[in-house]
């Protein structure tokens, strides 16, 4: 039995080459059971016109599919479904699955229970998203990232790329963060001082399970990073929530008796606000003092273009109380995952072990690619050419703000890629990003970063590193329109 021509649709959402289309729609119509072993394909002309492309990209889409067996050659015969392409098991149709178990008491809703910063999945789909740490895809170097990966997966480096590491990570990228990284922030550091993560936020979970448990006490920064909350209620431990202002953690407004503080000083979620460095001091000399560790989250400091950044709170830190947090998923892509703790060498060997039974460790390839990304200066191209158009989406932002009106809360002062709002008081934001998501402008509502029991709704974030100049007036018109209506 011939399988039709017209049994061929290219999905227009579909993602790659032609050919690697076709490849795909042939091998998921075999998977699913569509097409059977021993069927014929149409042939290459006949699929190439209705198609409506190239014969050659058809051949070259079959001559694939053969190596990989999901086709057959049988001379002048044309193509078919091989006899060893992968088959669809025959199951019965059947009812959902019972959950017989009580998962709802035993999980107690620990970890669904938290909300975080919500955006659609199709962000990039909507003309104004003013939303915060997506990558830009016109301003990554995927020329240079691909030869890097492909570097990567040779001969050389197979042992990074395949073995288990156990607890270890890949030492030329550890000497690229002590030697290049790190000193950009004023933080010399050993190898065993230095701990890789899957991100920031794996890092902070890392350092919370780690450090924390029932009996200890921990502040975190009110607003604060939405995730941070949903990290430490499991832990057990108490929670305080402390006002942050203009200035980022006020010292004198922690507590006695805390165990861990979590700060973003340098660039303070979500209002940017900068610590100054007598308050860095300050908090430092208060951590000695009163015996608590502070837990430093510094989640974006290399979009720092306006002027240089402040030191960081590790870099002044004499007495081995600050654990570091950084990451890559800001200045290069999120969807990367990679990032890294320094601290004491106690508290990372520790930290370690606790990696260890948790993922043992971040996916070797993807840990030497970045290694050359940095090592071949390209990512400090890339982080230049970020802050160029960060800074020139800024300069947008803050012209289009000051005409249509809309109140900036906080924007800090080194420069970062989001700009934090305050609606007037009768103004909820998320009924409002509702409504604008209906005119295709995305906003971020600002309850998620406040205490739960104290939080306002008139408050918002925008952030700038995903969308085009030229859209930015414009949907801060629908903004300043929308909150007018409201």
């Amino acid at each position: 039995m011939s399988i039709p021509a017209e049994a061929f649709v290219l999905p227009a959402a579909a993602r790659g080459t032609l050919q690697q289309r076709i490849r795909q729609m042939v091998t998921e119509s075999v998977l699913s059971g569509r097409f059977r072993a021993g069927q014929k394909m149409p042939s290459s002309r006949g699929l190439a016109e209705h198609l409506g492309i190239s014969r050659i990209t058809v051949t070259l889409a079959y001559a694939e599919l053969v190596s990989a067996d999901y086709l057959s050659a049988k001379g002048r015969s044309g193509y078919f479904i091989s006899e060893n392409a992968p088959r669809a098991p025959e199951l019965p149709a059947r009812a959902p699955r019972a959950e017989g178990a009580d998962f709802a008491r035993l999980t107690g809703g620990r970890y669904s229970g938290f909300e975080t910063v919500k955006r659609p999945l199709d962000w990039d789909n909507y003309d104004f998203p003013f939303i915060y740490g997506q990558a830009d895809p016109s301003l990554f170097d995927h020329q240079n990232w691909r030869l890097c990966a492909l570097r990567a997966l040779g001969r050389k480096d197979f042992a990074a790329l395949t073995s288990d590491m156990y607890d270890r990570d890949d030492p030329l990228l550890i000497e690229h963060l002590l030697r290049s990284i790190l000193p950009r922030r004023g933080i010399a550091a050993r190898e065993d001082e230095v701990l890789l993560t899957m991100g920031a936020q794996n890092g902070l979970w890392i350092t919370a399970t780690a450090l924390l448990g029932q009996g200890r006490r921990a502040v975190v920064e009110n607003p604060g990073y939405s995730g941070l909350r949903g990290i430490l209620a499991p832990s057990g431990a108490e929670v305080i929530s402390v006002d942050v202002d203009a200035d980022g953690l006020p010292p004198d407004a922690v507590p006695k008796g805390v165990d861990v503080v979590f700060t973003t000083a340098s660039h303070q979620c979500p209002t940017n606000a900068t610590m100054p460095l007598e308050r860095r001091l300050a908090l430092l000399e208060a951590a000695g003092r009163e015996g608590f560790v502070i837990v430093e989250d510094d989640y974006e400091f290399e979009m720092s273009f306006l002027k240089p950044v402040s030191p960081a709170l590790k870099s002044l830190d004499s007495e081995g109380r600050v654990v570091y947090a950084g990451s890559f998923s800001k200045s290069v892509f999120p969807g990367m995952r990679l990032g890294y703790l320094v601290g004491p060498a106690s508290f990372i060997r520790e930290a370690r072990a606790l990696r260890l039974m948790m993922l043992r460790h971040p996916p070797g390839h993807i840990q030497r690619t970045v290694a050359y990304f940095l090592s071949l200066g390209h990512y400090d191209a890339l982080i230049n050419r970020m802050r160029n158009a960060y800074r020139r989406r800024r300069q947008v932002m803050e012209e289009a703000i000051r005409e249509t009106g809309l109140v900036v809360a906080g924007q800090g002062g080194f420069g970062g890629s989001s700009f934090w709002m305050r609606a007037p008081a009768g103004v909820d934001t998320e009924a409002l990003a509702e409504a604008l998501r209906g005119e295709g402008v995305l906003i971020e509502p600002g309850r998620v970063f406040f205490n739960p029991q104290q939080a306002p709704k008139n408050f918002y974030r925008l952030g700038y590193s995903s969308i085009s100049p030229v859209k930015i007036p414009e949907g801060i018109a629908k903004i300043a329109a929308a909150i007018r209506r409201a």
